[in-house]
């Protein structure tokens, strides 16, 4: 597989784009989204990607901390992505693009990856990878995430999270029969 290595020092945010950076204030949500996109952005051109912390975190003049926070929230497992970390003065990160294949990652997703119960957050990790890799439409991704939230599934914990993996089983499954 062929990476995409990110490691020198790049000019990433254009000065007209980045306004609330200019009046010294910074969104965080939308400096998460710039850093999410952009990553995805490379990761659209290769399976892999490698970068450092430190030159990603001065390229959106941020601390290291919120591209961990991104990494960790942005880029799981359940939305297609496995993140793999060294930490030291070579330290690097590298992020590969889980690729969608055949209908195999579909039943192995049903059956091993969700397990017995599963988190709403985890539940809408695992919707929004489907939509991504584009499994499902717009549509079905919206039906699927009502069905799994808190405020649908009104049992208590851990019964909530039990019926919410057993739900979402039942739709992955519904998915490959098509």
């Amino acid at each position: 597989m062929e990476g995409v290595k990110v490691k020198e020092r790049q000019t990433l945010l254009d000065p007209k784009r980045n306004r609330c950076e200019q009046r010294g204030v910074i969104n965080i949500a939308n400096l998460s989204d710039e850093i999410e996109q952009y990553l995805k952005e490379h990761l659209r051109r290769s399976q892999i990607i490698e970068l450092q912390r430190v030159m990603l975190a001065a390229q959106f003049a941020c601390a290291p901390s919120q591209i961990n926070y991104v990494l960790t929230t942005r880029f799981t497992p359940e939305r297609g992505y496995l993140v793999e970390s060294r930490r030291g003065g070579g330290g690097f990160i590298r992020i590969i693009r889980l690729n969608v294949e055949d209908s195999n990652w579909l039943y192995d997703l049903a059956h091993r990856q969700i397990g017995d119960a599963v988190s709403q957050s985890e539940a809408l990790g695992v919707i929004f990878r489907l939509r991504e890799q584009e499994v499902i439409d717009d549509r079905e991704a919206a039906l699927m995430q009502a069905v799994v939230q808190r405020e649908t599934i009104r049992v208590d914990l851990p019964l909530r999270d039990q019926l919410r993996a057993s739900l979402l089983k039942s739709m992955i499954l519904a998915i490959l029969r098509f």
